[in-house]
């Protein structure tokens, strides 16, 4: 029973990857003519579906507005139904409907012949009403739907979003989006942290633990302690820092049954400390303590002790 559920899992995937692979192989210069229609011209793009389009067409609208390209969604029912006001002559329309006949579609068809808009249209038929009036025409192969039947909207779907995704991409790169721009429009939530979050964000200036080199271990002690970061700074007399100490060095300093009333910080130190500075992305410097397998970082502002950072103040943050 299992073992028959899986394959038929299989099967559905594999039916519509099949359709990916023809809509890859289907696309000709009349793919590159729709995005530089769509680069070149001013306006927003308006995307329209009904049914199961519909929830591709909002899909595509919001990965649209993710990479900087304003668009609308007009739910094509609602369109002939007085929404099509929101339509401004400027804007570009993008329809989607495997059959590019249904009622809805036909009467929003006769609506948008009286209007200077552009129109795209993105399907499954090359006789349907939508790809003879429409100005492009993207065609997406779908013989079969993944199901049985041949009813629920499943192979056309995938193959309408990944063509839509495959649209925005290419938006995306001739007009130079980059990871700046695409933090401007994503402030929240960790993909926003991770474009956007400094050092000096997360930095506690009321804490800055450090102690000279030739303090004693029982003055170590207690600037960890009382810091709550599992480390200190130790500089010269100077202002240099030369070293770190962590909990782990007090740790193995006891394990070594040494006299520790001798001791000073520059015996126990790790000298040549990981130093960061504190305009670096809070991402990087994660990076950078996972990569060297730290828990503390030296955090710098123009080469000039300022704190310490936890790895566990980046987690805390939801960086990953």
């Amino acid at each position: 029973m299992k073992e028959s559920i899986i394959e038929k899992g299989r099967l559905v995937i594999k039916k519509e990857i099949a359709v990916l692979q023809s809509l890859e192989k289907s696309l000709d210069s009349n793919f590159s003519e729709v995005i530089e229609l769509l680069f070149q011209h001013k306006g927003r793009v308006v995307v329209s579906g009904i049914g199961k389009s519909a929830i591709i067409a909002q899909k595509l609208v919001a990965t649209f507005n993710s990479t900087g390209y304003p668009a609308l969604f007009l739910h094509t029912g609602d369109a002939i139904h007085g929404d099509i006001g929101m339509l401004q002559s400027e804007d570009i329309l993008i329809l989607l409907s495997k059959s590019g006949n249904s009622p809805e579609l036909k009467s929003l068809l006769s609506l948008l012949s009286s209007l200077p808009n552009k129109l795209i249209g993105i399907g499954s038929n090359t006789n349907s009403d939508l790809a003879t009036q429409a100005d492009h025409f993207l065609f997406i192969p779908v013989d079969r739907e993944a199901d049985p039947n041949n009813l629920a909207p499943t192979s056309s779907t995938t193959a309408q979003l990944a063509l839509g995704d495959a649209i925005a991409i290419c938006l995306l790169e001739l007009k130079g989006f980059k990871e700046a721009d695409f933090a401007k429009l994503h402030p929240g939530g960790s993909l926003g942290k991770k474009l956007l979050l400094k050092v000096e964000d997360i930095l506690d200036d009321k804490h800055k633990p450090k102690v000279l080199e030739d303090d004693g271990i029982e003055k170590v002690i207690i600037v960890i302690s009382e810091n709550r970061l599992g480390a200190t700074a130790v500089q010269d007399d100077e202002g240099n820092v030369t070293g770190i100490i962590t909990d782990g060095d007090l740790r193995r300093m006891l394990q070594q049954n040494v006299d520790i009333k001798t001791l000073k910080a520059k015996d126990i130190m790790s000298s040549s400390p990981k130093k960061i500075d504190q305009n670096a992305l809070a991402h990087t410097a994660l990076e950078f303590m996972r990569k060297h397998k730290i828990s503390q970082l030296i955090v710098e502002q123009n080469e000039m002790y300022n704190g310490l950072i936890h790895l566990h103040d980046l987690i805390k943050e939801g960086l990953h």
